[in-house]
């Protein structure tokens, strides 16, 4: 489980869910007192900068606090499981997520995080599920479609994911991680040259982009193009020296078998 945390918080957003304005006349239609809409209020600014801070586990007791308060806003609970999410408690957070959108079953952002918690834990036809019912929601999401697309690389169906990630680069054409994925599947399904051109593209235009540069290096060695390959190795091991490791590239970052075997022939000479 813990191999596939960090791909989730690559490929998906994890949204905090701002409640706005209304909370404390909210809180006072509920029959709270002044000190307790104060004692909301506050927590409510505890909960969203420890969360932006990464005080993931400080987060989590405030946002608790907060649900203790407010049981029925969807809003709270996501924001909970975002921030398990970011501790790996996958379940707990799951858990999180099916709470929130049986309180607000229209409400977009809990099935973005729950599709990315299912992804993590590697349920991808549920993961699919989620991310169809949010582009029911909302149509012209481009991170349902790459999100959705990773899923369905996860099961192994390569032409149905491009299509999802031509589609979340035509909604966003700056949406490098999605440009990025559909070259990445572009390259397993043989277009290598396409691929190729994407990953290059993609460096001239993000020259510290290190999943492009990686991605052409071994695309290109195995291309017989060693002197470029070599260059660009150069620079990703300045920028993210985790692409030395086969097993997080396979496994973490999830790239298709043909460029991890790619990637395996360049690191072992």
């Amino acid at each position: 489980m813990r191999a596939r945390l960090n791909q989730v918080l690559i490929g998906i957003m994890c949204l905090w869910c701002c409640l706005g304005l209304a909370w404390p006349a909210s809180a006072v239609a509920q029959g709270f007192s002044a000190e307790q809409v104060q004692a909301i209020a506050e927590l409510r600014q505890k909960a969203f900068a420890a969360s932006s801070q990464g005080k993931f586990a400080e987060a989590e007791t405030y946002w608790g606090q907060l649900i203790e308060y407010l049981p029925e806003e969807a809003a709270l609970w996501s924001n909970r499981g975002n921030v398990r999410v970011s501790q790996n408690q996958l379940l707990a957070a799951l858990a999180d997520y099916n709470q929130a959108i049986a309180l607000a079953p229209e409400e977009p952002n809990a099935y973005l995080n729950r599709g990315a918690a299912l992804e993590g834990l590697g349920r991808w036809q549920a993961a699919i599920a989620d991310y169809t019912k949010l582009l029911e929601l909302t149509p012209n999401d481009p991170a349902a479609y790459n999100n959705r697309g990773n899923a369905k690389a996860g099961l192994g169906q390569w032409e149905a994911a491009l299509a999802d990630y031509q589609q979340a680069e035509a909604l966003d054409p700056k949406f490098a991680f999605a440009r990025m994925n559909a070259a990445l599947a572009e390259y397993q399904l043989g277009h290598t040259d396409d691929a190729i051109r994407q990953f290059r593209s993609l460096t001239r235009r993000y020259p510290n982009f290190a999943d492009a540069r990686a991605a052409l290096t071994a695309a290109l060695w195995v291309a017989g193009q060693p002197g470029e390959a070599e260059s660009n190795w150069v620079a990703v091991v300045g920028l993210d020296s985790r692409y030395k490791n086969l097993d997080w590239v396979q496994n973490i970052r999830r790239w298709p078998p043909a460029l991890v075997a790619a990637l395996d022939k360049f690191l072992h000479l």
